[in-house]
């Protein structure tokens, strides 16, 4: 699919080497938002490429897997190994008992979001062209703008407000949505823990940031909530739009960018990261350990929305999460070999390349690019970008026969 979608950018000339072209339609197709364009690029390129490059966004958002499995007439048991790598979690849930009609179901409630939020943004006055270009990358949680400085260009409250809710609510589990169409409504949410700790989490980073950064914007309130509110729910939901350069704020406020990176949004969204169920179930499993330590003898059940969680899953969930840290130390490392950067730089291309979120810190910041990398270094990061998204189970499943097989 990435070799198909990078010959526009290859043949019109907007990236004529092959490693940026292929960064950028991975960086695309991952909903990663991490790119090689310059301001010269954006200067010179088309419209249709800078709208094909948005809507590679759109068609990875939901998962180029999901979708075939919603063109599919016939499905196998097998395929649901498709789908849970584009909906990553500790357990896989269908909405209806068929997976082609469940992955039919995600897709008109992905489309229903979509067209809400580019009438939305008609609203605040953006106009066609621009609100499907950044309508396709928010629901992709994606990134990918029409500027090179992203929304900052618009320098507009209402567009930031309006994509701020839009950024969050792609990055809720598309489950929820489903059951509040069908009847639960609002208690679909607050009755959902993984939802009640995402709400928490950005929340209490929003907080955080606006009051780490007033001494930044001189004590305006205000103006650091614009802009934090905007960046955690961008981080979070591993959209990656900018409003300002947080290269400027406080270590401390980068440090909590850090944590968001690696938290991401929740299962079963268009979002990357380690996912917010993931992190519930470590911390209640790093808290039965620490019981364990007095109580040898007790072992508490863990459990999700009152359902146990069995420990074979668990087993899984810590694994994942070693893997996870060890695979942006490795990436960090091999991307350091033969560069120029800094540590920061390098460590955080890594993290935000596997986290599926796009700017980092230091020299690839929201402000800068990934141009200046080595090709090494670039087609590692593609490869990071492509493990963060499927994870490591369905790059193999895919080349193996049974997976396709036809009964």
């Amino acid at each position: 699919m990435a070799f198909s979608v990078l010959f526009p950018s290859l043949l019109s000339e907007t990236l004529p080497r092959f490693e940026d072209a292929f960064f950028e339609t991975v960086s695309g197709l991952t909903t990663t938002g991490a790119s090689v364009f310059t301001q010269e690029t954006f200067d010179h390129a088309k419209r249709g490429i800078v709208f094909w490059r948005a809507t590679t966004h759109w068609i990875g958002g939901m998962g180029v897997l999901v979708l075939t499995l919603a063109l599919l007439p016939k499905l196998t048991g097998r395929t649901a190994h498709l789908v849970k790598a584009e909906s990553p979690g500790p357990s896989l849930s269908k909405l209806v008992p068929k997976t082609g009609a469940t992955a039919k179901i995600l897709y008109k409630i992905y489309i229903l979001l979509s067209l809400f939020e580019f009438v939305t943004l008609l609203i605040c006055g953006m106009s066609p062209y621009d609100s499907a270009v950044h309508t396709m990358a928010t629901a992709g949680t994606g990134g990918f703008s029409r500027y090179g400085d992203s929304i900052a260009h618009y320098n507009s409250v209402p567009i930031e407000i309006a994509i701020t809710i839009f950024m969050f609510m792609f990055g809720v589990n598309f489950a929820l949505y489903y059951k509040f169409l069908i009847g639960d409504r609002f208690k679909a949410f607050f009755h959902d823990e993984e939802f009640r700790w995402y709400f928490i989490f950005a929340f209490g980073f929003i907080l955080l940031i606006t009051v780490l950064n007033l001494g930044h914007y001189n004590g305006d309130f205000l103006t650091s909530l614009r802009y934090g509110s905007f960046q955690v729910s961008s981080i979070m939901s591993t959209t990656g739009f900018v409003t300002y350069d947080f290269n400027l704020w406080p270590a401390a406020s980068h440090i909590i960018i850090v944590i968001a990176m690696l938290i991401g949004s929740c299962a079963g969204s268009t979002a990357g990261g380690i996912k917010v169920i993931r992190i519930i179930v470590l911390c209640k499993l790093s808290r039965r350990n620490v019981r364990a330590t007095g109580q040898p003898k007790k072992m508490d059940v863990i459990r999700i929305d009152g359902k146990s969680v069995d420990e074979h899953m668990l087993s899984q969930i810590a694994q994942f999460a070693f893997m996870y840290i060890a695979l942006i130390l490795v990436g960090g490392f091999i991307m350091s070999l033969g560069s120029s950067y800094d540590l920061t730089t390098n460590l955080s291309a890594s993290l935000t390349c596997v986290s599926n979120v796009g700017p980092g810190l230091g020299a690839v910041g929201p402000v800068e690019n990934y141009a200046g990398f080595t090709v090494h270094a670039k087609l590692t990061a593609s490869f990071l970008m492509l493990f963060g998204r499927l994870e490591l189970l369905p790059l193999f499943i895919l080349f193996t026969r049974s997976a396709w097989h036809k009964y």
